[in-house]
């Protein structure tokens, strides 16, 4: 139910009855949005902040369009007051600025940005839950975005954004060819979509999603978007965003301080300048071609004469080349001590640029001729060419010389350019220090030289440059933004509003305590000097271990780098401490690659939520994935380990210079403006890590859980004022771990009693056949708002994003550690079932990840033990009882049919695995994408054609011929015959086609029913074998189930499953993929409900829209019942027109040649159907 309450006279819609700390949190947003201010808000997990931001603002929205139309109103009655007891004065002035006079073209925009899109899609589901519908539009890239495939189908995506242009500018494609058409349509105007519903919408729509959201921004009233998007000035010109008067919200703001900065830096590595001159020379062998021998490039280098048309003539490209060639030695010229390298003032890299002819005065010609030069690269077909490093000397270019000042004024605005910045040069030791393992990589070898960094070291250079955009203000918010202070100095603007919200949870939800010695007595720190002891590594692993006795549920243990998790790791294992936590809580790491790390953390939920077991341990790393956007709300994350404080790597030289930079501000004393000190902000750094990883623990006001502070540096009062606003108060040092231990567990009992939760499901109910797979019940990927109160949405969520694990209890002789492998398969969402993917093409959603995995047992083994030890087993005396023995008699056929099913299934996708394996060996990385992504294609549109087209690659060679033929595995019922046929053509041998291959499981599964339907033991009969059950294995013979009892299948039943058989492929060919399957649903209810009108509403809806499918419809005789026969025979007459066209459907079955002969007879069609219809209705 909806609440409204008035916040500074502006009303806001809320969809529950606010709590104390939501209040106050929308109360600082209006101010700021009626003041025109500035504001740093921190609301902890949990408390609902984007939902109270959401409504804050929209409502703030509509309360400046409803004052601008109450003052138009009161201009057209001439002062009079409209409503008496209303005077104008209390609509109130402040939202338009006083008596400035303001339009409806004047409502500013809110541009809401955060720092992904998978965050950004949870801010847009929880607008769906407000009352609010205001015009939406979410920005994204065309790597996100894009349906084009040729487009897609590029490696680099500087290539993708220049072949999208060139197709968009010459109208050759066909999905930015519907924008113009679609953009005004109200289901997506008016809808609220996010980048996935965007898509999906281009694609059902054939219209590109990337140019229909250019588009809805022009009419939106809300724009969310990546925030990068808006911190990076290359980016904001690209999706041309207008920041004049607008509203910009910066939510999980914890980041932006490092996106501000890295969006105004760069590293130009040798490699890059090396790419760069290889591209140019490729451009310039082309033209020499066409350049005579009296033709000399010997003219003075002048850049300016690039001005004259910027014609790609090989004279301009010349000197582009020569550019480049005296930037690579003006940075290699200097002498780099060892691996400390050289910095200089920010302002020193216009000196070094200028050595290569790069000025304030060239910058425009020399950007515009590397824009051509890349475009004209990019478009070309065949071998792909890298334009990377062109691409990055025009980003460095509109990077370094921003502005247009004059001559007078070139000076004063490079010293404010660079006032923030470093130049650093290093050597670069990417080629020591990591071997190449990627067989797809270039064989040349890579440039040896030095790196040009250009290091930005205060976030204020970008909110200075928002603000000079004229916004009206910048709020920035988050979960996790202490210490206030620190954070808001380093903006370089001024935030008037601030806010420490308060939680949502009372004193009994929390406990937080400091564990300075471990249950050993050893003194428990993660400093340098004493991280890798053997006694601290030993004393942390017994405390953990201890823990996770009295911690229920899920247990959260924090690192500070991946480097101490996995040297910590690997002592426990060799010591014992991770077999003793591993019989308790299974444990799961995070891994440091993508790759993995949904399995894992899917595999995590599933333990927890496991009733036969404990729980689970999950190990990560601050400032890691697991630490920031995933959501460990009840059982999932019960307690938090903090093992240490994560300072940043203090011989890092970003680190160093960035401490060195602040210390010289300090210094300086700038009137108005205060810095930390390199120290401040290292420590700020470390606790700023921690606090997020904190606030992994409580995620709603129902939510109650424990925090231990394991490093002895939290006993200090400074380190714990360093913690949240929320935490502080509940803080406590013990004296002893044998109170904390008894502390703790009385606090979870207590907590247990007052807030029960029903933490795990029981068993899938039990049926032949069917083990019980745990379901996730929450998602890593949606917010759990003060409003929630169950996971059941969050597993549905967690469903749509993560693939299910499917365990399998393998190698048992897996030594003292039980390592247990991982069964990975894909499923997808199916009407018949949950459990296995439709047909081999939806395991090619994750094509390339498959076809990597499959290797030897060494490579299994790795990866079962990256994900967990011992975790993911199931418990056989578990699978045993529920698979139970009940109704053995029953279903002794269904089982076993069930099973050969799945078995099959199950070797399908091996096989298709290995297929992809035994690709990947064979072709280039660029050919194996292009068949991978034909076939993620295919998937979506069912255009064979198209496959067949970027699968030619396959015939060029004779050895990979074999490789076109196992594409038939991938390629749907319907469109078998054709590809073996092309096969044939292609390659001189065929992929062995037979008729029944034409067949989707849904038809041979109706052919089995009617089968059934017409056998009267088909329940204890094959349909696929003409052998009767040995009765001996059923019930050992017993005399209730004796031979007689079992009939042979009618003599007839062979060639009626052809006929059923050509029939079925004739009607998917004839009505395609969609409609048949309408038509097989009918005749499914039919069998079930043997409703005799509903069949025929559809198959005559669908048989007669065109007259050659009439032929179709009297074939369809063969699947209705005997006692409906007689009414079929007469609708057919009804709709033919003749009374003789069906006295025998049998007939047409024994002679379907004959049956194909009658679509060329002149049927009335229309009037008949209508006439039928109407008939059935009077009666």
């Amino acid at each position: 139910m909806m609440t409204s309450l008035t916040l500074d006279g502006v009303t806001v819609k809320f969809p529950f009855p606010p709590y104390d700390c939501q209040k106050d949190y929308m109360s600082k947003v209006v101010e700021c949005l009626q003041k025109k201010v500035n504001g740093v808000l921190e609301s902890p997990t949990g408390t609902g902040k984007t939902l109270c931001l959401l409504c804050a603002t929209l409502a703030w929205r509509e309360h400046f369009k409803d004052t601008i139309s109450a003052r138009k109103i009161s201009e057209k009655l001439g002062g009079e007051e409209m409503f008496p007891n209303t005077p104008m004065a209390s609509w109130g002035t402040a939202a338009t600025d006083g008596d400035t006079p303001t339009y409806y073209t004047d409502v500013p925009k809110i541009i809401y940005a955060s720092r992904t899109h998978s965050q950004l899609a949870q801010v847009i589901s929880e607008l769906k839950n407000t009352s609010y519908r205001p015009k939406v539009c979410v920005l994204g890239s065309r790597e996100q975005l894009c349906i084009n495939p040729e487009v897609m189908r590029q490696e680099s995506n500087h290539v993708k954004v220049h072949m999208c242009r060139a197709k968009v500018s010459t109208r050759s494609c066909v999905f930015y060819n519907n924008v113009e058409e679609k953009s005004t349509d109200k289901d997506l105007v008016n809808s609220i979509l996010d980048v996935e519903d965007l898509v999906k919408y281009g694609n059902k729509h054939r219209a590109c999603p990337y140019y229909l959201s250019r588009s809805l921004k022009q009419q939106a009233d809300i724009i969310f978007m990546p925030y990068n998007y808006l911190l990076d000035p290359k980016s904001r010109r690209a999706h041309n965003i207008e920041l004049k008067g607008a509203v910009v919200i910066f939510d999980e703001a914890h980041n932006v301080e490092k996106t501000c900065e890295e969006s105004t830096s760069f590293d130009l590595t040798p490699y890059d300048v090396a790419s760069a001159i290889t591209a140019v020379d490729r451009l310039l062998s082309e033209q020499a071609k066409g350049v005579g021998n009296g033709d000399s490039v010997s003219e003075d280098f002048n850049v300016e004469s690039l001005n004259s048309g910027l014609k790609l003539d090989i004279q301009s490209v010349a000197k582009i080349k020569q550019i480049l060639l005296d930037l690579e030695a003006a940075i290699d010229s200097y002498d780099v001590p060892g691996d400390r390298g050289i910095t200089k003032p920010g302002i020193f890299i216009y000196e070094l640029l200028e050595r290569a002819h790069l000025t304030y005065d060239t910058k425009t010609p020399v950007y515009e001729a590397l824009e051509q030069i890349s475009g004209h690269l990019a478009g070309q077909s065949g071998i792909f060419m890298n334009t990377g490093g062109l691409q990055k000397l025009s980003d460095i270019i509109q990077l370094v010389f921003c502005g247009e000042p004059t001559e007078k004024d070139r000076q004063l605005r490079m010293q404010s350019n660079t006032a923030h910045f470093k130049v650093h040069i290093h050597r670069d030791t990417s080629n020591q220090k990591k071997k190449n393992t990627d067989v797809w990589a270039s064989s040349s070898s890579k440039k040896q030289g030095n790196i040009l960094s250009y290091w930005c070291f205060s976030p204020g250079f970008s909110m200075q440059d928002l603000k000079n955009q004229e916004v009206r203000c910048i709020i920035l918010t988050s979960g996790t933004l202490s210490p206030l202070t620190s954070f808001t100095s380093e903006m370089r603007i001024e935030f008037p509003v601030t806010l420490e919200n308060k939680h949502v949870i009372e004193r009994d939800q929390i406990f937080v305590t400091v564990i300075d010695r471990g249950p050993d007595g050893v003194e428990l720190s993660s400093a340098f000097d004493r991280r890798f002891i053997p006694e601290n590594m030993a004393s942390l692993g017994n405390t953990i271990a201890n823990l996770s006795r009295v911690v229920p549920h899920g247990l959260l243990v924090f690192f500070p780098s991946f480097p101490l998790m996995e040297k910590t790791l690997e002592f426990w294992r060799a010591h014992g401490h991770a077999d003793r936590i591993e019989n308790v809580k299974p444990m799961f790491v995070e891994p440091k690659g993508k790759g993995t790390f949904n399995e894992v953390i899917d595999g995590y939920y599933s333990k927890v939520n496991d009733p036969a077991s404990k729980g689970g341990s999950f190990f990560a790393v601050t400032r890691g994935k697991a630490s920031e956007g995933l959501d460990f709300a009840n059982t999932f994350g019960r307690g938090v380990i903090i093992t240490g404080l994560p300072f940043p790597p203090r011989m890092d030289p970003r680190v160093v210079l960035k401490m060195q930079f602040l210390d010289e501000m300090s210094r300086k004393k700038v009137p108005g403006m205060k810095y930390l000190s390199g120290q401040e902000w290292y420590r700020q750094q470390a606790f700023r890590a921690v606090n997020q990883a904190i606030g992994r623990v409580i995620r709603h006001k129902d939510d109650y859980g424990a925090i231990f502070l394991c490093d002895q540096r939290f006993k200090g009062f400074s380190a714990r004022d360093q913690l949240p606003a929320w935490v502080k108060p509940y803080v406590r040092v013990s004296d002893s771990f044998g109170n904390i231990v008894r502390d703790v567990s009385q606090f979870f009992r207590v907590a247990q009693k007052l807030r029960p939760f029903v933490e795990k499901k029981a068993p899938a109910e039990q049926s032949g056949g069917t083990a019980w797979e745990p379901a996730p019940q929450s998602s890593g990927f949606t917010s759990c708002s003060a409003s929630q109160s169950s996971n059941a949405q969050k597993a549905k969520a967690l469903d749509a994003h993560l693939p299910s694990l499917k365990r399998r209890r393998l190698n048992d002789k897996a030594g003292a550690a039980g390592m247990a492998k991982i069964c990975i398969e894909y499923e997808q969402e199916v009407q018949e079932s949950h459990r296995r993917p439709v047909n081999l093409l939806d395991a090619l959603e994750r094509g390339d990840h498959c076809g990597g995995e499959d290797g030897d047992t060494l490579v299994g083994e790795e990866r079962a033990s990256r994900l967990s030890t011992l975790s993911l087993q199931y418990d056989k005396r578990m699978e045993d009882e529920l698979r139970g023995g009940k109704r053995k008699i029953k279903l002794v056929q269904e089982q076993r049919k069930s099973s050969s099913v799945d078995a099959s299934d199950e070797a399908k996708a091996g096989r298709a695995k290995n297929f992809l394996a035994e690709m990947k060996k064979s072709l280039s990385a660029v050919n194996f994408d292009r068949v991978v992504k034909a076939l993620q294609t295919y998937k979506k549109t069912d255009d064979l054609d198209a496959l067949l087209t970027e699968a030619a690659v396959l015939t060029e060679d004779a050895n990979t011929h074999n490789l076109l033929r196992g594409l038939y595995q991938f390629v749907r019922p319907h469109h078998k015959k054709r590809f073996d046929e092309k096969c044939q053509e292609l390659t001189g041998h065929g992929c062995g086609y037979k008729p029944e291959h034409s067949l989707a499981k849904d038809m041979k599964k109706a052919l089995v029913q009617s089968a059934s339907d017409r056998q009267p033991a088909a329940g204890l009969t094959s349909s696929t074998s003409c052998t009767q059950l040995n009765t001996q294995q059923l019930n050992k013979g017993g005399q209730h189930l004796s031979q007689q009892g079992l009939k042979e299948p009618p003599k007839g039943s062979a060639p009626k499953s052809e006929v059923h058989t050509a029939f079925l492929a004739d009607v998917k060919k004839s009505l395609g993929a969609e409609k048949s399957s309408q038509l097989f649903q009918a005749v499914l209810s039919y069998k079930k409900s043997d409703s005799y009108e509903n069949l025929v509403s559809t198959v005559v809806s669908l048989l007669t829209e065109r007259d050659e499918d009439f032929n179709l419809l009297i074939r369809f005789g063969t699947f209705i019942r005997p006692h409906h026969k007689k009414q079929y025979k007469e609708m057919l007459d009804a709709l033919i027109g003749r009374s003789d066209s069906a006295n025998d459907v049998s007939a047409a079955v024994r002679n379907v040649q004959q049956e194909n002969n009658l679509s060329s007879t002149p049927l009335k069609t229309q009037s008949k159907i209508s006439g039928f219809f109407s008939s059935s209705q009077r009666k």
